[in-house]
């Protein structure tokens, strides 16, 4: 197939195609349609977050002949430092110049700091140590890398909005590895922005073998593997149930064998590409003769997204079968018995419970939370997403965007271990055998 495709293409194609971006970028590489003004990269080390910038630079800049206007003719580059705009995003590997086509290629003008088109077409650089740099010039657009290792990131960004004031539409790229600054959380939140997200390995083509499997080995599950790998902006929000400091404590070593492990499912409300998560959460516990030693485990996060019912269906048989679980809990507020339905379809023999939501999802996380507090839950490696949500569950609600699916799963699971039913008492694993 790919050898008829090639065969297919004129040499001017055939020399085209390394510069078609669209054609060989992932998915978080590419800008959202939309009306949005920011719009944020945000990514592990080495998740293609400069190629990103710089090939969404070509796309403002250029027009369809290496001479006519693209829709932008005047941008900024914004790097922590001159050495790191001119060395990461115009020189780099990734940077603007490897980027572009040779008779679209533009000139590095070093005495006005300065890109400059065929077209005519300009992008300076600027600092962000010197904000005072962005008082009085104008653009009608922007490219913003590491904004959240920036010194002075509250005054550079606020200096650029004020400067981003001419053409119909002046937008910013920002592309960042996340972290918790409060213009981060704060552009994040904007109706007026638009995300897209990957981790270190959606790159893993472009990046060595040997560096993956060493900081996984190091890092992973860790707060900074979180942050540096995975992209997870990490927050601890005001009254959080779960802190990051509390499911450090909870790192497992070597996993025991469980007495119990069940797979709880928290189905979506919807279907398709732009559906909810659906959640699904194994965990296990274990109990010794007296009933005084019992802990649970979470063991998998195996959540699926934009699955049709009968996907996701499939997918939480399969985290059954794998663990060999004994029960599958799931919530049947949204779809009734059609969850029940849709499981036995994909396995009649499956032990199926249903269980209904009669409060809200902070008084059934609570009694969870506790038992967290006291050491009875373990955590597996590889639980990222599902932590990064726990953490931003508070006495107020999910302080995140959309629905904590995969919490409510946790929370299902881990009640069916261990909490009374009805009530917020903690029960032993032996008791809940006998119930």
């Amino acid at each position: 197939m790919q050898k008829r495709f090639l065969d297919e293409l004129t040499i001017g194609e055939r020399l085209a195609l390394p510069f078609l971006f669209e054609f060989w970028a992932h998915d978080h590489q590419i800008p959202p349609e939309g009306d949005w003004r920011s719009w944020v990269c945000m990514g592990g080390r080495g998740a293609g977050k400069t190629r990103a910038g710089a090939e969404w630079v070509r796309a403002q800049v250029e027009g369809a002949r290496p001479l006519d206007p693209g829709r932008a003719k005047r941008l900024a580059l914004i790097g922590e430092t001159f050495d790191q705009v001119r060395e990461v995003m115009i020189f780099g590997d990734s940077g603007i110049m490897a980027c572009s086509p040779p008779d679209r290629k533009p000139k590095w003008v070093a005495s006005r700091r300065c890109l400059v088109w065929p077209n005519g077409a300009e992008a300076m650089a600027y600092s962000a140590y010197d904000p005072e740099s962005l008082r009085g010039p104008q653009f009608d657009g922007a490219w913003v890398d590491e904004l959240a290792k920036w010194p002075k990131a509250r005054e550079t960004w606020d200096m650029l909005q004020f400067g981003l004031r001419l053409g119909e539409h002046p937008r910013v790229c920002v592309t960042t590895t996340p972290r918790t600054i409060d213009v981060l959380k704060e552009l994040l939140e904007l109706d007026s922005t638009v995300v897209t997200r990957a981790k270190t390995e959606a790159n893993r083509a472009h990046l060595a073998d040997s560096f993956l499997e060493e900081v996984r080995r190091r890092y992973e599950g860790s707060r900074l593997g979180m942050q540096e790998l995975d992209g997870v902006l990490l927050d601890e929000v005001d009254g959080a149930l779960w802190t990051l400091e509390m499911l450090e404590k909870a790192r497992a070593g070597r996993m025991p064998d469980f007495d119990r492990v069940v797979v709880a499912v928290d189905p979506p409300a919807s279907e398709g590409k732009s559906a909810d998560t659906c959640g699904i959460v194994v965990a296990g516990v274990v109990m010794d003769a007296d009933m005084a030693g019992w802990r649970a485990h979470v063991l998998e996060d195996a959540s699926v997204q934009g699955l049709s019912p009968l996907g996701w269906a499939e997918a939480a048989v399969d985290a059954a079968k794998r663990w060999e679980a004994d029960r599958v809990v799931a919530e049947v507020n949204q779809g009734g018995a059609m969850v029940e339905t849709l499981l036995r379809q994909v396995d009649p023999m499956l032990a199926v419970k249903q269980v209904h939501a009669t409060r809200g999802k902070v008084a059934r996380a609570e009694p969870v939370s506790a038992l967290y507090e006291q050491g009875k839950v373990k955590h597996a490696r590889g639980l990222v997403e599902l932590e990064a949500q726990m953490c931003l569950m508070s006495l107020q609600g999910y302080q995140g965007q959309g629905s904590p699916d995969r919490v409510d799963a946790l929370v299902w699971a881990l009640s069916e271990l261990m909490v009374l039913p009805g009530d917020q008492k903690f029960q032993s694993p032996k008791m809940r055998l006998i119930m």
